[in-house]
């Protein structure tokens, strides 16, 4: 790994091509030689915390997509769980998905290859056999450069790590990712959320993910009740300390049908989030200063259906939110990992 001090001087050279940040955009261009998108996918998985294990609510902000609103279903209608693909027509129906998944993507320039992003629920929670059976069709895909999964700390046994390893000896040229849910470090904050792990499951599967080198992306969500700048900082500096690769910087987005809207309809005053474009943005470049440069950055906002979406109305606008972080940067020299070996 290229030392974070030199990493940080990157986006002068043109490796962080021409952003103040080291984006995923980024990295795809240096190592794969394109830009590569994400196709969402929903496996039919469920959740410990909605299906009684832990919970039966999901996470206070989780909407009933399991936060996969945009992913495109591996099923059909009708079809009950892990029982996807008739194994005579498995492939056929993947590709079809997969290529629907793709459509979405319509109006953009896409490359020749894809990531498989595993999304919608847990993506791990399942009978390993499963699980192999959806990995494995996704890396089969011509069109599969990698795989993304989201999934959660508490949900990475011994047996799926063994079948994350397998895959990676079988398939050396495509790249499998882990991506975990965190959210905050704060306890009150992840009980209030209804997270349903302590801080130390999310230490121990970075450490056992590092150890098979399987690169993590881990979720933050910026604006969560009862969390000011010292304690989204805090998190950040956190994430420094540890062994991840990547990172998505996800606004808090509340949502209809969630408990959080429910509560926000009644208080909004106690639910979180940013009133104002110009509130997040100071929130979101203070956390990418402070942030270690070689942390792959691959989201700075995040989407939500807008027939869904309560508040902020103004998130709705994905583009003004990204080209006026970009114009506020660059007016003020701002880049990745200026403060990252500050302490808080």
């Amino acid at each position: 790994m290229e030392h974070p001090v030199k990493q940080s001087l990157n986006f002068i050279n043109g490796s962080w091509h021409g952003k103040p940040y080291y984006s995923l955009d980024a990295y795809c261009k240096n190592i794969y030689g394109e830009k590569l998108y994400k196709v969402a996918l929903n496996a039919g998985m469920t959740c410990p915390n909605r299906d009684g294990t832990k919970g039966d609510c999901g996470c206070i902000f989780c909407s009933a997509g399991g936060s996969g609103d945009f992913a495109v279903s591996l099923k059909d209608d009708g079809d009950s769980l892990y029982t996807a693909f008739p194994e005579a027509k498995e492939a056929e129906r993947f590709e079809a998905a997969y290529r629907q998944g793709i459509s979405v993507l319509s109006g953009k320039k896409t490359g020749r290859r894809f990531i498989a992003y595993f999304q919608a629920y847990t993506n791990t929670y399942g009978p390993i056999a499963y699980l192999e059976k959806i990995y494995r069709l996704a890396l089969d895909a011509p069109l599969t450069a990698g795989i993304s999964i989201a999934t959660r700390p508490d949900c990475l046994p011994l047996p799926v790590i063994e079948l994350l390893l397998k895959l990676k000896e079988e398939y050396p040229s495509k790249f499998i990712w882990i991506e975990l849910g965190l959210q905050t470090i704060h306890e009150a904050t992840a009980a209030f959320i209804r997270r349903g792990y302590p801080l130390s499951c999310f230490e121990e599967s970075v450490r056992v993910l590092h150890k098979a080198k399987i690169p993590v992306i881990v979720h933050v969500i910026l604006g969560l009740p009862g969390e000011g700048p010292k304690e989204m900082l805090s998190t950040i500096h956190y994430l420094n300390t540890l062994p991840i690769w990547g990172i998505k910087l996800q606004l808090l987005h509340i949502l209809k049908g969630t408990d959080l809207g429910l509560l926000w309809e009644k208080t909004p005053e106690s639910c979180g989030s940013f009133s104002t474009l110009e509130l997040y943005l100071e929130i979101l470049i203070n956390a990418v200063e402070h942030l270690r440069p070689d942390i792959v950055i691959h989201r700075l906002t995040g989407d939500a259906p807008k027939d869904l979406l309560l508040f902020p109305l103004w998130s709705a606008d994905k583009r003004r939110v990204l080209n006026t972080l970009h114009k506020q940067m660059n007016r003020h020299g701002s880049y990745q990992g200026r403060y990252w070996n500050e302490a808080l």
